[in-house]
């Protein structure tokens, strides 16, 4: 066989109106920006005539209702993860602030969701499983193929938290590390899989992935009280289009606000600009250190984001101490932008409920040491200080 086969599968079609910060028009349908997997054969120049559809078709579109299917379908030591008001740091801020905690399984991450969710769409196949990742999604990759039988081979760049790297390898993941940062990764992993005829999944850009990251909303719907937003983490946006595809069925009073890093602006100037946006990444916060970012997410966020915020990466930090002294967590910089956005915004939301979605707490000791050793200043992201830029939607 030879070729590359792209199949085309869930094509995002949000129906009706969705009501968001714009500063120009009123929201309106984004079209048909297909999320898809590609899966490659290696050889001959021009693809067979009649192949069999690979994954099978499971839908037509990003939908609330595979999002609840997910939820009775992926391995539970993902899902019902924590979820409760933290008084301390809802004193503290001056907001009532619900943590959804996603790093208290076997990976420490909520990547888990999507990649089993995803996994379990493709059925008993054998096909050899290609993917990039910073280290979460490939953990979360890993231990769904294993759990099937599945080979999988994870591409990380050299600058890739080693602990990541480890935790993966123990996973039965194949890890090959080669490029600068992720990007590089990622191109990588598409080259090998065209040569090899392995499939290639993209996280971000298959909708099943999203749907899987989708519960997570689901799960905090289930609280009596309802919120006035949820502050998620913006890396390549398969976790907040899930959550926002869900909310803006069920709670449009919620607003979604994604999470960028000051350091990694890509998401935030594409959402801006609504078309891709390229831009340089230099964050500590690995797990949403975009420089690339996938067309098809950024579609999709038309319909599921009302703004995106920028946080420093000394705000993380600072974010992160408090999780750790006054919620007990170790969460790691990425899992934490919900948190330094809350704070960031706290005059505006005092006496709102709202919910922050801390997305992996994998750390290592060198890390612990460096970010979580000292003891909060309060110099930065306490109560009154100033705002930081904020992309408004459009």
């Amino acid at each position: 066989m030879g070729g590359v086969l792209q199949v085309r599968m869930y094509p995002f079609t949000e129906t009706g109106r969705f009501i968001c910060e714009r500063q120009d028009a009123a929201l309106t349908t984004p079209g048909a920006a297909s999320l898809f997997l590609t899966f490659c054969w290696k050889g001959a120049r021009s693809a067979p005539a009649a192949p069999n559809p690979y994954p099978p078709p499971v839908g037509a579109s990003i939908s609330p209702d595979r999002i609840e299917e997910a939820a009775h379908v992926i391995d539970p030591v993902f899902l019902h993860s924590p979820q409760f008001v933290c008084e301390p740091l809802s004193e503290r801020l001056g907001v009532i602030t619900v943590l959804k905690v996603e790093s208290i399984n076997p990976i420490r991450s909520f990547k888990g969701r999507g990649a089993d969710y995803l996994m379990h769409t493709l059925g008993d196949d054998s096909s050899r499983v290609v993917c990039a990742s910073a280290g979460n999604f490939g953990q979360g990759m890993a231990y769904a193929c294993r759990k099937r039988g599945r080979h999988i081979t994870v591409f990380a760049a050299h600058t890739a938290n080693p602990l990541k790297i480890d935790r993966m390898r123990a996973l039965d993941a194949h890890v090959e590390v080669t490029g600068d940062d992720f990007d590089q990764a990622k191109d990588a992993a598409k080259r090998h899989a065209e040569s090899r005829g392995d499939v290639y999944i993209e996280d971000g850009r298959i909708a099943a992935i999203t749907e899987g990251a989708g519960t997570i909303a689901l799960e905090l719907g289930e609280n009596e009280e309802p919120l006035d937003a949820i502050f998620v983490p913006l890396g390549n946006g398969a976790l907040v289009n899930g959550i926002g595809t869900w909310i803006k069925h069920h709670s449009l009073e919620t607003r979604v606000i994604a999470v960028c890093a000051q350091n990694a602006p890509a998401m935030a100037l594409s959402f801006q600009a609504r078309t891709p946006t390229r831009a340089s990444s230099a964050t500590i916060a690995d797990g949403i250190a975009v420089r690339v970012p996938v067309p098809e997410a950024v579609d999709a966020m038309a319909s599921t984001v009302d703004e995106v915020m920028l946080v420093s990466d000394d705000e993380m930090i600072l974010a992160m101490r408090h999780l750790l002294s006054e919620a007990g967590l170790v969460v790691e910089p990425a899992g934490a932008v919900g948190v330094a956005a809350i704070a960031q915004r706290s005059q505006q939301l005092r006496g709102s409920r709202v919910a922050a979605i801390l997305t992996g707490g994998n750390l290592t000791g060198e890390q612990i040491a460096l970010w979580l050793g000292g003891r909060p200043t309060g110099a930065r992201g306490r109560r009154g200080s100033p705002a930081r830029p904020v992309v408004p939607a459009g």
